[in-house]
C-alpha cells in the first residue's frame, strides 16, 4: 500500500552551491553528506525541508528546463520576502501563470541546474473549490 512520498531527488552540477541555496532559500536542514563516497549513483546530500526528505545528487548530466517542478507551501505574507531572496540569489524567475481567483499565488523559479520550483500560497482544497466555481459558471 502506498503510504506517501518517500523523498524527492534533484540532480545538480555543484553540490556545495546548491546546498548553500537550499539552506538560504528553503531553510533546509542538512541531515546527511556522503563526502566522496557514492553509496548510490553519485555524491549526495540529504535535507529536511518542511518535514520532507529532499536529496541532492551531483552529476554533470543535467537536462533542459521543463515544467516538472516541486511546490512548497508558503504564507501569502511571505511572498515579497521570498521574491527578494530569489532575486538576491540571482535565480531565474518565470512569470506567474494565469490564475483562477481563489487558487492562491505562486512564485516559479529555476535553481542553478534548471530544476523548477514553485512557492505557492494556496492549498489543494482552495484550488479545487476555485476550479469548481469556474466549472459551475461562477456560481
Amino acid at each position: 500500500m502506498l503510504e506517501g512520498i518517500s523523498h524527492i531527488t534533484f540532480v545538480v552540477k555543484d553540490l556545495d552551491r546548491t546546498t548553500a541555496l537550499f539552506k538560504e532559500l528553503f531553510n533546509a536542514k542538512e541531515v546527511y553528506y556522503s563526502g566522496e563516497k557514492t553509496h548510490s549513483l553519485y555524491k549526495e546530500r540529504f535535507f529536511l525541508i518542511g518535514g520532507h526528505w529532499i536529496a541532492l545528487m551531483e552529476s554533470e548530466n543535467i537536462v533542459n528546463k521543463t515544467y516538472h517542478h516541486v511546490a512548497f507551501k508558503i504564507n501569502e505574507e511571505d511572498v515579497d520576502d521570498y521574491v527578494t531572496k530569489i532575486q538576491d540569489l540571482k535565480l531565474e524567475m518565470k512569470p506567474p501563470r494565469p490564475r483562477i481567483q481563489g487558487e492562491g499565488y505562486s512564485i516559479y523559479f529555476y535553481d542553478y541546474d534548471h530544476n523548477l520550483f514553485e512557492l505557492h500560497t494556496g492549498t489543494l482544497e482552495e484550488r479545487i473549490a476555485s476550479y469548481k466555481t469556474v466549472d459551475n459558471g461562477g456560481a
